[in-house]
């Protein structure tokens, strides 16, 4: 019988696989001396890297308790009586009068009504551009336009923000005043525009990760259904993704809720509730911006310098529990990616 001939790409596979085992240096049977080195050096890497993990939890840690500490002074300087109604007036007041001689107010409500105003009108401006673009790079644009898109609406995440609060006062501002009328263009519109420019990168980039990790096992199967393009979008891979996309706004609102510069800068810090509420153009003042503004000209250790550290708390409540939020959801995307 004959023997079949060998063929030459073969016998060159062979060759290369041959020389690959060859050029392997670490050994396959390792000396007393190379397996201590190795179990050495891995005990080590594990304990850099856990002690780096500690010492960022620490810092976190740290910062709760210097925040909290001096915080609660605020509302422990006199009686528990007193104290009750100190933090009643902290939260239903608008009279924010901390620094008056005689009868100092410690209303903040104008305060945490102008954070959660500037951030809502933002998230709305937001969240339907910042959506609808992580839809068209996931599963519209061709891959090269998402390779040079997706970077460039990132780099918007690298901007200073002061560099976009100048930008606020100097070209939107006076942009609002002769287009629309309104007696000052440093209001909560112009802040709220800015913050939703500040927040779309990061919906795009969580959302469109998202939508990505579907992957296109799904959206074959809906398109072998006989379902089309747009009902595929909608019907299938948005319901899928939905858990990354609420994450990616929770994102973008922790951005907007936690900005300091451009707020300070375009929201023309007055301490009021808009009257009505759907007028954007009046200005408002939100809890980082009066922390900026007041805290660097406050004497320490009096009861304004303790309002300031409240204040401080309130916002602190709000970024973990969105960062809460935002991490359940993001855990269901990463489960979801890994069973599939």
């Amino acid at each position: 019988m004959k023997q079949p001939d060998i063929s030459p790409n073969v016998s060159v596979a062979k060759d290369t696989s041959l020389q690959a085992v060859v050029e392997f240096s670490r050994p396959l049977l390792l000396t007393p001396g190379q397996d201590l080195a190795g179990y050495i050096g891995s005990r080590v890497g594990r304990a850099l890297i856990f002690l780096i993990t500690c010492v960022s939890v620490l810092a976190v840690l740290l910062i709760f308790y210097f925040i909290i500490r001096e915080a609660v002074p605020f509302v422990t300087l006199e009686s528990v009586k007193t104290s009750l109604a100190r933090i009643s007036e902290f939260l239903t007041s608008k009279n924010w009068f901390p620094e008056h001689e005689e009868h100092p107010e410690f209303g903040a409500l104008t305060i945490i009504v102008g954070s959660i105003y500037v951030t809502v009108v933002a998230l709305i401006l937001a969240v339907p551009f910042g959506v609808l673009s992580a839809i068209f790079l996931s599963d519209i644009a061709p891959f090269t336009v998402r390779e040079i898109v997706k970077p460039v609406i990132e780099l918007l995440a690298a901007i200073p923000s002061v560099a976009y609060g100048f930008f606020a006062i100097v070209v939107v501002a006076p942009w609002l005043q002769n287009k629309f009328g309104f007696t000052t263009g440093a209001n909560a519109l112009n802040a709220a525009m800015i913050l939703a420019l500040m927040a779309v990168p990061t919906i795009i980039s969580v959302a469109e990760d998202s939508l990505s990790a579907i992957g296109r096992e799904i959206r074959e199967a809906s398109y072998g259904l006989g379902a089309t393009r747009t009902e595929t979008m909608l019907k299938v891979v948005i319901p899928a993704a939905h858990s990354g996309i609420i994450a990616s706004i929770i994102l973008g609102m922790m951005r907007a809720i936690g900005e300091t510069m451009v707020v300070w800068m375009a929201a023309g810090m007055a301490a009021q509730v808009p009257s009505p509420w759907w007028d954007l153009s009046q200005s408002v003042r939100p809890i980082t911006a009066t922390i900026a503004q007041e805290m660097g000209e406050t004497p320490q250790g009096t009861p304004h310098y303790y309002s300031l550290f409240a204040l401080g708390v309130l916002l602190l409540i709000f970024t973990f529990g969105l960062n809460m939020v935002s991490e359940h959801f993001m855990s269901r995307v990463k489960h979801k990616g890994g069973s599939a």
